[in-house]
């Protein structure tokens, strides 16, 4: 029988081989970008304060207000990044291989919030001085992650990777501005490449602690929050991006966990102990749990959509 790998340096170490070639396949394929390339400058004008501007007033923003929600949303996750920071150097290090990638993935992290914030204040698309209220609140609140081992972590990051991919993907095409798009666009390849690379490492970890990354992953999806999930009011929020079809449960399941499970082949293999098939099982509860829910959520939408309409050609 195979001994299992589970000691977190024992772990970090077996897999930095693996952390490199990822690195350099990451560093060869990310495109270079530049945010204020994709900032409207021009539409930029001074607001009310010692400049003597103008006060921002709803009218001013072009966006809808699921759109700006979401947008608020997504920026306010991405300015905790030095939580997030914190959480990932303090759990894989600053040296080597894995210290590499934790100041790339925060670099190219980084960028993602000078990006929206400097088109969502040009553009007037939201209050900018309740824009800073909450990000002051998200801050001060820090960020503790969920799942602090090193296959809990690698296991999370491959699924919220994803879905903030596709969360700014949807928000962007849901904006209405091709600006909006454009840049949105941008931010998700990078998400995207970011999920590639932890996915890959998670690979590698099913080869060395099958049933302890079996048990990972299961408790991941089974408990699975959004990193923004303590922006205040986030809750009110996340039901308005899953009415508006950004963000929702079947979203989730569909496009999320199921595709990250095919990829790993979670559901095919065969090197699990008696302990790592009675994850697995839960897992598969869990999965057929999630595909009802989101069945439930459709149907709950549709009716109220349903109702809106019809009160609107009363």
């Amino acid at each position: 029988m195979t001994t299992e790998t589970t000691d977190t340096k024992a772990l970090l170490l077996e897999l930095e081989p693996v952390v490199e070639t990822n690195l350099n396949r990451h560093l060869s394929t990310a495109k270079e970008w530049f945010p204020h390339e994709f900032v409207p400058w021009s539409q930029g004008t001074d607001f009310d304060g010692p400049l003597g501007g103008q006060a921002w007033d709803p009218s001013q923003s072009k966006l809808s207000e699921v759109a700006r929600t979401s947008l608020i949303v997504n920026l306010l996750t991405e300015d905790n990044l030095p939580s997030y920071h914190h959480e990932i150097a303090t759990l894989y290090g600053r040296d080597g291989a894995w210290g590499t990638w934790v100041h790339r993935w925060t670099a190219e992290e980084g960028r993602h919030g000078t990006a929206i914030r400097d088109y969502l204040l040009t553009t007037r698309a939201v209050d900018p001085i309740a824009l800073e209220r909450a990000r002051m609140t998200h801050m001060e609140a820090g960020y503790t992650a969920d799942h602090p081992d090193v296959l809990g972590s690698l296991a999370y990051v491959s699924f919220q990777e994803l879905a903030t991919r596709v969360a700014h993907r949807n928000t962007g095409r849901v904006s209405g501005d091709p600006v909006c798009d454009a840049l949105l666009a941008k931010v998700a390849a990078d998400e995207n490449l970011h999920m590639l690379f932890y996915r890959n490492l998670l690979t590698a970890a099913f080869e060395l602690s099958p049933n302890a990354t079996m048990a990972a992953i299961t408790r991941v999806v089974k408990a699975f929050q959004m990193p923004g999930h303590t922006i205040e009011n986030f809750g009110r929020k996340s039901v308005q991006i899953a009415m508006a079809g950004i963000y929702d449960l079947r979203i989730h399941h569909d496009e999320i966990v199921m595709p990250v499970l095919r990829q790993l082949k979670v559901l095919e293999r065969d090197n699990l102990t008696a302990e790592g098939e009675k994850h697995r099982e839960e897992l598969v509860s869990i999965l057929g749990d999630l595909d009802r829910a989101a069945s439930r959520f459709e149907d709950k939408r549709a009716a109220i959509q349903a109702r809106q309409a019809a009160r609107a050609t009363a």
